[in-house]
Parts: C-alpha cells; structure tokens; sequence
C-alpha cells in the first residue's frame, strides 16, 4: 500500500520530516500535559505498513512519531494531544501513560525467534536521538522518565527490545543509565521465593517507577518487571531472575537519581 504524505519534507535541524495525519487522538484528561516519553519498535516489516497501521480508525492505534530506518521522522499526532499507544500499563503511580506521555516508534521488524531482526541502523538511532531531545526541550521530561514499551507494559510488551542501544542514547544525553553490574554466580531471587528480600527488590523496583506488587512473594508480574528492568539496564541477560547483577545494577540506577 502506498503511503502519501499530507505534507513535502520540511526543513528542520531535526532529520527529514514529513507529516501524516492520524485520527486515533483525543484529548489529555484533566489538563495533563506529557511529562514522559515512551519508545517503541513497531514489529512490522514495513514502514508503509506501519503508518497505515497507525492511521486506520479502526485500528484504533497510534503515535506521535515513526522513525524510519534511514533516519526520517514522521509526524502522525500533535504532541499536545493525546495519542494511543501505550495502552494498559503504569509508570511511578501514573495509571494512563498514554494522558501523560509522547510515543515514538522506531520502524522495526521485532524480535524473530528471540533475537533481534536485524539491529537498529545508525542513522535511525541518531534520529531518535535528535527527536528525543527536541521533545524533553518542549516538555518537562527528566531522563528517568524516557522509557521503554515493556518499561510501562511488562506483562505485555517487549519492545523496542534488549538490543535496543539504551547505552548509546544516554551516552548522546538521552535518559537515564548506568553501566550494568558483572553478572556473578551468587545467590538470587526467582518465581515462588518469598520473605523480606524479595518485598526488598518489590521496593526497590517499585521505587524507580515500575509497577511491581508489594507483596513479598516473587510472583509472575514481579518476574514480568524484572524481565523489563534486565531488556533495558542489564540487557546481557535477560532471564527475569533476579541475581546479584539485577540487584546491584537497580541499587546502582537508584543511587544515580538526580534529586526530587
């Protein structure tokens, strides 16, 4: 399917830019405005087929941006309004990410068979570099609050993937990282363990922004959460285990905090 832009390419600092027009937005409740910003991989094979994808009404999806393999960005939503894309998740007690953040997909074709379909091109990463800033220098978005997909959605969502280069962005001063903890042979916390170490790491998690159960017992969302934390801060393993590594990289992300 041919995709036509409403409008030529413009001229920007940014990359190269054309404009789509979505349907699937509405309003930010109760006078929110974006604070957040949620990366994505589309896990289709095709530009074109994503941004029809994401401009059908009945698909009923959306984002603000799309950004290409060869490093175009694409204008689907207006920032100010609210774009359907995060759907059901969290993120430090906010229980409708899509009213408080501005979704990017990165035109991607996924994971295939649990690696990556191919890596993510130079050219697009320094888009969404250049993207991502422009936003934070519009909106009040710190770096701990630039997230993943699976950050916001662990019980659902993957993407943009363990092999997505967090590292790179926040060497260009995009989000929030720190280098991971070796991983170690050591003691560690798994599905069924329970007591005091575990509503720890519950806590922990918890106290970075994931929606992680307070309960004590390492459950399936405490191991979802887990997995979320280890694709996008220990993306060497990712087992939802966890061990020393998980535990001492999480304290680690903590500590590196800038003060409320």
């Amino acid at each position: 399917m041919a995709i036509h832009s409403a409008l030529a390419i413009e001229s920007t600092a940014l990359p190269p830019r054309r404009s789509f027009s979505s349907p699937n937005h509405g309003e930010r409740k109760n006078g929110k405005t974006p604070n957040a910003l949620i990366l994505h991989y589309t896990g289709i094979a095709t530009v074109e087929a994503a941004v029809a994808l994401l401009c059908d009404p009945a698909s009923e999806v959306s984002a603000h941006y799309v950004v290409t393999p060869q490093g175009e960005i694409l204008s689907l939503v207006a920032e100010e309004r609210r774009a359907w894309h995060a759907g059901r998740g969290s993120w430090a007690g906010e229980t409708d990410m899509n009213d408080v953040s501005i979704g990017v997909e990165i035109a991607h074709a996924g994971h295939r068979d649990g690696r990556a379909a191919y890596p993510y091109p130079g050219a697009q990463i320094e888009a969404v570099v250049a993207l991502c800033k422009e936003i934070a220098g519009r909106w009040p978005i710190p770096p701990q609050r630039v997230l993943a997909h699976s950050d916001a959605a662990p019980d659902r969502k993957i993407d943009p993937g363990e092999f997505f280069p967090w590292a790179r962005l926040a060497q260009a001063g995009v989000g929030h990282y720190v280098a991971p903890c070796p991983i170690v042979e050591g003691p560690r916390l798994s599905r069924g363990d329970e007591g005091p170490q575990v509503a720890a790491l519950q806590a922990a998690l918890a106290n970075y922004g994931y929606g992680a159960p307070q309960s004590g017992v390492y459950d399936a969302m405490t191991e979802f959460v887990t997995r979320a934390f280890q694709r996008h801060f220990r993306p060497e393993l990712v087992d939802g285990v966890a061990d020393f590594s998980t535990i001492a990289t999480l304290r680690k992300l903590l500590a590196a905090l800038p003060p409320a």
